[in-house]
């Protein structure tokens, strides 16, 4: 062999050096692995839209006790969050989403008492605030509505079967903190 010839090794006999081979196979599967954790991102981390919140009756839901409460509503408890209400909300209204369940919690103040609250109402105590309520199974709802009866306001949430006891419990903190407690007024038995 003489200087002017190039040696022959393993790199010029296949005309591919191991590095290129492997750069090769690497990025095919990189840019799989790639598309595959950003479809699994984006299917576990839905965008929240807006909640609407339909308007009912509530003659005090500008009050200054609607107003207390609205206040003292945390921003988030266990998977919840506070959540953007489409426009124009309902005055002494608040949801909030969770990632974990498609419905959200919502929240109205300043409501006329139950229809169903009488004096044979069975009521739940929660961390000292009374609850009564109605669940939504009879209309084929997969949540339940509880309504503060010891307050000098009736205040509703609605609240997503399965959820655990959280938000009654976080609810029921705002609502001792804002409200003083009032003696009950059901309605008679008929």
């Amino acid at each position: 062999m003489t200087q002017d010839q190039p040696s022959v090794t393993d790199e010029s006999a296949t005309g591919l050096h191991p590095a290129l081979v492997a750069t090769a196979i690497a990025l095919p599967v990189a840019l799989v692995v790639g598309v595959l954790v950003a479809a699994v991102m984006a299917n576990s981390t839905p965008v929240r839209e807006p909640v609407a919140v339909g308007a009912v009756p509530a003659p005090l839901s500008e009050s200054t006790q609607c107003a207390d409460l609205l206040g003292a509503l945390p921003d988030s408890f266990d998977t919840f969050s506070r959540a953007e209400m489409v426009q124009p909300a309902p005055p002494g209204a608040a949801a909030w989403q969770s990632d974990e369940t498609t419905e959200p919690i919502v929240l109205r103040c300043g409501l006329d008492r139950p229809l169903e609250f009488d004096q044979a109402a069975r009521l739940d105590v929660v961390d000292g605030v009374q609850w009564f309520q109605i669940s939504g199974a009879d209309q084929g709802l997969t949540a339940s509505t509880w309504y503060v009866v010891d307050r000098a306001v009736y205040a509703a949430a609605t609240i997503p079967d399965g959820t655990g006891p959280t938000p009654i419990q976080a609810l029921s903190a705002a609502v001792t903190a804002a409200l003083p407690q009032t003696p009950l007024d059901p309605a008679p038995i008929n």
